[in-house]
């Protein structure tokens, strides 16, 4: 009995003493602010609302083009103590993050109330180094007057854009299109995307980048086959494209010139809503896979952090369902929605702020989240890959898919030369 006396009273004094501390820590105060790289602008405006919520510790950001790029920092340049935006899990980039598993409770961040395949993302060898902060979605814009013919209320694939389009196709009597409902080599992103889901499988690999060959083959066979079979030649589609589809996308479909345009949730929601009346949209999928746009933001504390405790604290606080619903209403009192949308720029990685907090602040969205399940992740992607993606597989897709030649003479292993010649 006194045993037991002794063991209880040394788990009261442990438990004092563990309370003791950690009250001690919500009361200090941080002289140093948290220095905050990012490329993200709209968190000039979450840190506003961050210091002006607490006491404790205030942060400050430093615009960089390329958080991934600008690391390490310069030796005469302050490091970071929390670096913000893409590309940031690549094999040179990732190291220079710290692992923040220990902050994965109830009381900090709890785990789950992320997308598991987007908190996935930011494990590297069983620790989480980074975490997921925002994504956007594909999406197809169409007519409303032709929703019957659209079988998903929430979704749309290739194969049923390709073969509603035709339908919408009106040719005169010189055998010139005076309507098109749609074309995949209209957008560079669009057949990126096709490309994607069917699974091209690009990669950051040691020789730039990687991909499946066999896929990607197949794939150029089917988009060439689209365009043959609903628009005659790539030449008809260019010229359709040249002579009605100069505007910008969200004003294609009212002109009644073509039933389909593509483009990416954030700028769907960036349009006015005046300029949306008549138009519905869906997520672009494949067999019930939505592939996420590459440029996914992270964020992570910089291994080499002296601020590491307060770094902490604005993790924290601003991967809470609570603090993003009143970051959304701050942007809206300042009137930015006109220049972003959502949580930096995008979805929240959050699942409860999309589902409970998005439709109020996006109409559009109530009853038309896309289904947590069917958002698939990109692979890991090299720095570059924008300038990869825009110099090197935009250039070969608009070739490899052109049907006014006979032969697809594109390579990509030449056009990887070429980008070699002008960055290495």
């Amino acid at each position: 009995m006194y045993k037991k006396k002794l063991v209880l009273t040394a788990i009261l004094a442990a438990y004092l003493l563990l309370s003791g501390l950690l009250l001690a820590s919500c009361s200090i105060t941080y002289e140093k602010p948290i220095v905050i790289w990012t490329n993200q602008v709209e968190f000039a405006t979450y840190v506003e609302l961050f210091n002006a919520s607490q006491d404790k510790v205030k942060a400050t950001v430093v615009y960089k083009t390329s958080p991934a790029e600008s690391l390490p920092p310069a030796s005469d340049e302050p490091s970071p103590d929390i670096v913000i935006g893409p590309w940031l899990k690549n094999e040179r980039i990732r190291r220079y993050f710290t692992p923040v598993d220990y902050l994965f409770t109830d009381q900090h961040i709890n785990p789950s109330i992320f997308y598991p395949q987007l908190l996935a993302l930011g494990n590297i060898s069983g620790k989480q180094y980074l975490l997921p902060v925002s994504f956007n979605l594909p999406v197809i814009m169409f007519s409303t007057d032709y929703q019957d013919q659209i079988p998903d209320d929430y979704l749309i694939n290739p194969d049923t854009i390709r073969d509603v389009a035709k339908s919408f196709n009106v040719v005169n009597t010189s055998g010139i299109f005076t309507s098109m409902g749609f074309a995949p080599r209209w957008d560079s992103d669009f057949l990126y995307h096709v490309a994607k889901m069917k699974g091209a499988n690009f990669a950051e690999s040691n020789d730039v980048f990687s991909w499946d060959k066999t896929t990607l083959d197949s794939t150029v066979e089917y988009l060439r086959n689209w365009t043959i079979t609903t628009n005659n030649s790539s030449s008809a589609e260019e010229d359709f494209k040249f002579k009605y589809l100069y505007t910008p996308v969200e004003k294609w479909i009212p002109s009644k010139k073509c039933l389909f345009s593509y483009t990416t949730s954030n700028e769907l929601f960036m349009i006015a809503p005046e300029m949306l009346q008549g138009i519905d949209f869906r997520w672009l999928h494949e067999d019930l896979h939505i592939p996420i746009e590459d440029d996914i933001i992270s964020m992570g504390i910089f291994k080499k952090s002296k601020n590491i405790p307060a770094a902490e604290l604005f993790l924290i606080w601003f991967l809470n369902e609570a603090n993003q619903k009143e970051l959304l209403e701050w942007v809206n009192q300042l009137n930015f929605y006109s220049k972003t949308f959502g949580i930096s720029g995008g979805f929240s990685t959050i699942r409860g702020v999309n589902e409970r907090v998005f439709p109020l602040f996006y109409p559009l969205l109530m009853g038309n989240l896309p289904v947590a399940e069917y958002i698939t992740t990109p692979n890991i992607l090299p720095t570059k890959w924008e300038s990869i993606r825009e110099r090197i597989v935009y250039p070969y897709l608009l070739e490899a898919t052109n049907t006014n030649t006979e032969t697809n003479n594109a390579s990509l292993e030449y056009l990887i030369t070429e980008w070699r010649k002008q960055f290495f």
